[in-house]
């Protein structure tokens, strides 16, 4: 079914055709299972992909797909107040926070987490996968140690690297560390509509917002702004897209 399109921001916000991009209400969304929704043009990619993995023994689980604003909002803010782990840039130890400076902790939050109104989750077309099969009573903390060869889903992550997910419009964004983002070896994105997604995406229209909202470390966002698009979200900024 459709999700529900429209519906404006906080009071006092104009309703912009575009804002779901930032995780506000709209979008063209599908609901495929109780929770889980996709953007509409994932929808029947991703189900190719489901049958496939599962004619190899793999069930493919969805451990996250859309996210919206306040949801996001809640795991960022938790994070920069303490009170849900934050990892070490290797993603092992936890960090303490509190005992960082502002800028400091912006860039340990952004290791494994993006701003409320900048995850790609909030486009539909981001998720995070996990194999059902991996063993009873698993369930996943998405952990890199967890995708490796051996781990409960290694079998998954070296069969999304053989090349069906990819011709079926599947790529994963964090394959690599380039110094920002860790990697993420659970997370798959559909290209064609994710890259829509970004090339629409405005940096300012995002920083306006988390200001109104008055976002944990939104200031710090803004003093580096060009490094946090750059390094971190890889859209946003023409100048600065990577």
């Amino acid at each position: 079914m459709m999700a529900a399109v429209g519906g404006g921001g906080k009071e006092g916000e104009v309703a912009d055709p575009r804002q779901w991009l930032y995780g506000l209400p709209g979008g063209p969304l599908i609901e495929i299972a109780a929770g889980v929704r996709l953007h509409r043009a994932a929808v029947g990619p991703f189900r190719a992909l489901a049958a496939a993995a599962a004619r190899e023994g793999i069930q493919l689980a969805v451990a996250s797909a859309h996210r919206d604003f306040e949801r996001q909002r809640v795991i960022w803010e938790e994070k920069a107040a303490g009170r849900r782990p934050v990892l070490d840039r290797e993603g092992r130890a936890s960090l303490d926070p509190l005992a960082l400076a502002p800028r400091e902790r912006l860039f340990a939050l952004l290791r494994w987490s993006a701003p409320p109104g900048a995850s790609r989750h909030h486009w539909g077309t981001d998720l995070d996968l996990w194999d059902r099969a991996a063993g009873p009573g698993f369930r996943p903390a998405l952990t890199p140690e967890e995708y490796a060869p051996g781990g409960p889903c290694g079998r998954l992550a070296a069969w999304l690297d053989s090349g069906v997910a990819e011709s079926l419009g599947f790529y994963r964004p964090y394959a690599e560390d380039r110094g920002g983002v860790g990697i993420e070896p659970w997370h798959l994105s559909y290209r064609p509509a994710a890259e829509e997604c970004a090339a629409a995406f405005d940096a300012h229209r995002w920083l306006a917002l988390l200001r109104r909202r008055r976002v944990a470390l939104a200031e710090e966002i803004a003093e580096a702004l060009a490094e946090v698009c750059a390094r971190y979200l890889g859209f946003g900024l023409a100048a600065t897209r990577v």
